[in-house]
């Protein structure tokens, strides 16, 4: 099945998307409420998608964002390079939740940035005891800001949390194990393109780390809940302009009016418009400070 969350006439509905048209859940009942066991049926006449404007599937409690593509790391630190640490176990951040945004909104440039990067990723949305879902995850870059933060071996923070798209809707579990491989890796054929032009292409299957094991190492120590978003990282092969930039591809930024179209296999398509972030006065560098111990 395939879950979504969406506004139309000014109300916001999860409804169950079958064909072009969404089928609304009775008021109240929302896609988290399914993936953490609620039961509910579809109680509203069919909705064309076309009608309706797509939000982010769900409002997950976290979303962690991993590096699980040998290729990528390739690409962003130096050619045939990857850190031994990085085969030692996956890694991952935390991104903000709350900068989540729908399959087709627009997506203004962070403000100070000038190197802003698209990211093309997978998600798995976990369940009460198992994988619920999956949609399709980018993972917005500013490139400059995250460069600077990750100087100070701390971050990526502001480079990243500006927005993140999820969409076009969940799709769970079951419908994508025909895709599943001998090694238990979903090979799903995953595209990005730019206005129209097509810059990377992958499958989900050449992660280092089937989701299952990224949930198993999320959890060490800790506790996961239902709803919780685990990102698959970019993937290799043009995943994102950055990865281009390391091997040496001259490719520009994103400028407002490009458009990124994301393709996965068995989930859908999302389409997001660049906009102009605008401007916000400059950040007031820190103050030198005599390092008194006493008043």
């Amino acid at each position: 099945m395939r879950f979504a969350t969406y506004e139309h006439g000014g109300t916001v509905h999860a409804g169950v998307v079958s064909g072009d048209g969404v089928h609304a859940f009775p008021a109240g009942v929302t896609v988290l409420d399914l993936v953490r066991g609620e039961q509910a049926v579809p109680s509203g006449p069919s909705v064309p998608l076309a009608d309706v404007r797509l939000l982010p599937p769900l409002e997950p409690p976290s979303v962690r964002d991993f590096v699980a593509f040998e290729e990528h790391v390739e690409g962003m630190v130096a050619p045939g390079s990857v850190p031994p640490e990085w085969y030692e176990a996956p890694t991952f951040y935390f991104t903000n939740p709350c900068a989540l945004v729908g399959a087709h909104d627009d997506v203004p440039i962070p403000p100070g940035s000038r190197l802003f990067d698209f990211e093309l990723e997978v998600a798995a949305v976990l369940g009460p005891d198992a994988i619920f879902g999956y949609t399709i995850l980018n993972d917005w870059s500013a490139r400059d800001l995250q460069r600077r933060e990750m100087k100070v071996n701390l971050g990526p923070a502001k480079g990243k949390d500006s927005a993140t798209t999820l969409g076009p809707w969940l799709v769970t579990a079951d419908e994508l194990e025909p895709y599943r491989d001998a090694d238990g890796f979903l090979a799903l054929d995953m595209r990005v393109a730019v206005n129209g032009v097509e810059v990377g292409q992958d499958l989900l299957s050449n992660m280092g780390w089937p989701f299952e094991e990224l949930a198993a190492y999320a959890a060490r120590g800790t506790r996961l809940r239902a709803g919780d978003v685990l990102g698959s990282g970019t993937c290799g092969n043009g995943g994102c302009l950055a990865e281009l930039w390391g091997r040496g591809r001259t490719r520009e930024p994103l400028r407002p009016g490009d458009v990124v179209e994301m393709t996965v296999e068995g989930i859908g398509t999302i389409r997001n418009t660049v906009v102009d972030g605008g401007t916000l006065p400059p950040v007031r560098p820190a103050r030198p400070r005599p390092r008194k111990r006493s008043r």
